[in-house]
């Protein structure tokens, strides 16, 4: 038998109903084949599935269609269905008993022929066409009904469907978000009617186009997780930042959905504010944050601002324990951010901490506590067991954390290729030095440790604290709650009331102590006793 399928922009239909093509086409005779990227077959050699195999077709295919209407419609008159014979690379009339070159009208038969000839013989071939037509032009139809069906279902709903609002005990998630994108797309009157994502505004192309002066280079302010970030202005005079992420394809539309379902519904002081989206039927997949006008820490620490003598001890101080705030947050919503790092630390410009790029960032369900995943992260931020287990827990971000606040107390980067091939990885040259007790060679000469009493107390507090988030063991590292609760205790300890005035960064700094006493010697047993 043979089938016709007609393709739709939205192959979530096809996912849906793929489990009744799958049968459908075992039954049949002749199949298509069709051209795909090579880069699309290779995850199905070996594995395929439903979902790799729409994924490859979603990505493009070539398609080759010499139509001649006039032989169709013959073969189709004469009681056939139109083919392509592979093996003469020509047209072909699909009949009841086999191929024709042309149509299925018996040929003139001779005389002998016409007396020899059985009745009989004529009508069962007849009977036997006209089940085979029956047959396919009602699985054909099912199939249409089936489709139309449920396209009417989608275009019933006007709005996105909202997910669960946080509980006490964190957020209603999913552990697979993919498998539910194909149901969040709106149709193109829904988003001229300002439809929602979750709750945040969708936005058209068009007009964050306009507002990024059509993602022009110069308003490029970095890279996020798997975009571009930009400067725009809104028409409503709004200053944000848009992240327009690198590819479309079917991946990059799970990490946006995903994006969007964490941010929509997590609100904390320390936490970027996404404004809105696009469409997953725009052109371009884009995310509108709130701007941070002040950059990144990393910017601060070691990039086009480390100049600027801004990052007081106070206020790097501050930064952590913000941040530290934040990622608690996040843990007890159940939800892990995966790619915590200097670069996704923004700053305003009172240097107060806004954590953004969740587009790594992963449900964690509260039934579990690892979530088997493929690594993914920046390298020298990510959890070593990470890499070795593919076992993904709170403990993974409590050691990104880790180097964070090494590289708040050192300004230097998290991997640096030019350092000595011992020391290109922060994290592992700073577990050695403070084994050593040579937190002096690490720290930053600008924070004034060896002349500063209350600040050499300090940074080697978080330095022990830093040492303990960094422990291979992930059993052995603190939660992400006692990292907060920890820092809060240095900072009351040494500042008390005098915080406010210690943070104002207009202030000049001044030493608390004119004559500092003696190097302080820093052991490394305090920190690996208990481990």
């Amino acid at each position: 038998m043979t089938g016709y399928f007609t393709a739709t922009d939205d192959f979530s239909f096809l996912a849906n109903l793929a489990s009744n093509l799958i049968h459908y086409l075992e039954s049949c005779d002749n199949s298509v084949k069709v051209q795909v990227r090579q880069s699309a077959l290779e995850p199905i050699i070996g594995n395929a599935t439903e979902a790799k195999l729409l994924g490859a077709l979603n990505q493009g295919f070539g398609l080759v269609w010499n139509a001649n209407d006039t032989l169709c419609d013959t073969c189709n008159s004469s009681g056939g269905q139109c083919g392509y014979d592979q093996t003469t690379k020509a047209f072909a009339c699909y009949c009841a008993d086999r191929p024709r070159d042309f149509n299925c009208l018996p040929s003139p038969p001779s005389q002998s022929t016409k007396e020899t000839s059985n009745p009989d013989s004529l009508k069962i071939g007849l009977s036997i066409a006209g089940t085979v037509v029956g047959v396919f032009l009602g699985c054909w139809i099912m199939t249409i009904i089936q489709l139309k069906r449920r396209k009417a279902a989608l275009l019933k709903s006007k709005d996105l469907p909202i997910a669960a609002t946080p509980s006490s005990k964190g957020l209603a998630t999913s552990t697979n978000l993919s498998q539910t994108t194909p149901s969040l797309t709106p149709s193109k009157s829904d988003i001229d009617k300002g439809s929602t994502y979750f709750g945040v505004r969708v936005f058209s192309y068009n007009e964050l186009e306009e507002a990024t002066n059509c993602f022009d280079s110069s308003k490029e302010l970095g890279d996020g997780g798997f975009g571009t970030v930009y400067y725009g202005v809104l028409r409503d005079g709004r200053v944000v930042a848009v992240k327009r992420l690198y590819e479309s394809n079917m991946r990059r539309a799970e990490q946006f959905m995903n994006e969007i379902e964490i941010l929509a519904h997590l609100r904390h002081k320390n936490l970027v504010e996404l404004y809105g989206c696009t469409s997953r039927h725009s052109r371009e997949l884009l995310l509108v944050y709130e701007y941070m006008p002040n950059g990144t820490v990393a910017d601060h620490l070691h990039g086009r601002q480390s100049n600027s003598g801004l990052l007081t001890w106070p206020v790097r101080l501050s930064i952590a324990i913000e941040t530290a705030s934040a990622l608690a947050y996040l843990h007890a919503s159940d939800v892990i951010h995966r790619d915590v790092k200097t670069n996704n630390i923004l700053l305003d410009n009172d240097f107060h901490v806004k954590v953004a790029d969740f587009g790594l960032s992963r449900l964690f369900p509260t039934d579990v506590t690892h979530v088997s995943t493929a690594p993914q992260g920046t390298p020298g931020y990510v959890d070593p067991e990470y890499y070795q287990c593919y076992q993904l827990t709170d403990k993974s971000d409590v050691y990104s954390f880790g180097v964070v606040l090494i590289e708040l107390i050192s300004a230097l980067e998290a991997v640096d290729t030019n350092r000595h091939r011992h020391d290109i990885n922060l994290s592992i040259m700073a577990v050695k030095k403070i084994q050593n007790q040579a937190l002096n060679e690490l720290v930053d000469p600008f924070l004034g440790f060896d002349k500063d009493f209350v600040v050499r107390k300090m940074v080697t507090s978080v330095a022990e604290l830093a040492f303990r988030c960094l422990q291979q063991q992930r059993e052995m590292r603190p939660t992400m709650e006692e990292v907060l609760e920890i820092l809060r205790r240095i900072e009351k300890e040494n500042y008390g009331a005098e915080k406010a005035d210690v943070l104002d960064i207009r202030e000049d700094d001044v030493g608390l102590l004119k004559h500092p006493p003696p190097p302080l010697q820093l052991s490394p047993d305090s920190m690996s006793d208990q481990f």
